[in-house]
């Protein structure tokens, strides 16, 4: 089913700065399944680009080869129906070459949201940010690789996305399930 609505919505996978189970600043390694099904996930909810952030280039060359399969090569022709999700996908070094490329698209700076599995205080609503992406202007939806972005990351965001709940205490989604969740929360065709 296509819908008339697309949102002016940029992921981005942040692999640095994140944080891991100690709490200690350090960069993550890409997984060619959170590169895939993001990448489709962001398709089928009409995002504009999906950033692949990290400033290591071995993790960069690796994302390339993951995704140039799917884009150019073999791949694109056996599944073309991936290739239209993969070439959402952007590799920079960091958010900040990632707001430079989507303020060349001419729109101006996105807002930036960042996503937390804890509580923040003066969290914005899944559906209050779904309203405003009805204003049209950019916005920068940011998920943490590991246990999550890096303080710093968290603090410099325009503003911080509510925290998916289930009904356990248990929270550790996957980056790529939480990605999904989200997406349906703010797109879904009868929530828009």
């Amino acid at each position: 089913m296509e819908t008339s609505y697309r949102p002016n919505l940029h992921l981005a996978l942040v692999h640095y700065p994140v944080i891991n189970k100690n709490g200690d600043i350090i960069p993550s390694a890409i997984t060619g399944l959170d590169l895939h099904d993001m990448a489709r996930a962001g398709k089928t909810y009409g995002v504009r680009s999906f950033y692949v952030l990290t400033p290591l280039k071995d993790q960069q060359i690796l994302a390339e080869r993951l995704t140039a399969h799917w884009k150019a090569g073999a791949g694109a022709a056996y599944n073309p129906v991936r290739r239209e999700a993969l070439e959402l996908i952007h590799i920079r070094n960091s958010i900040s070459e990632a707001v430079a490329h989507i303020r060349s698209m001419g729109e101006g700076d996105p807002k930036t949201l960042v996503t937390c599995a804890r509580d923040h205080q003066g969290s914005l609503s899944h559906a209050r940010f779904r309203d405003m992406l009805k204003n049209g202007l950019p916005y920068l939806l940011m998920f943490g690789t590991a246990w999550g972005l890096s303080p710093e990351v968290i603090a410099g965001a325009d503003y911080i996305l509510e925290p998916i709940k289930g009904n356990t205490e248990y929270n550790h989604l996957s980056v790529r399930s939480a990605a999904s969740i989200i997406l349906d929360r703010l797109l879904r065709p009868e929530m828009v």
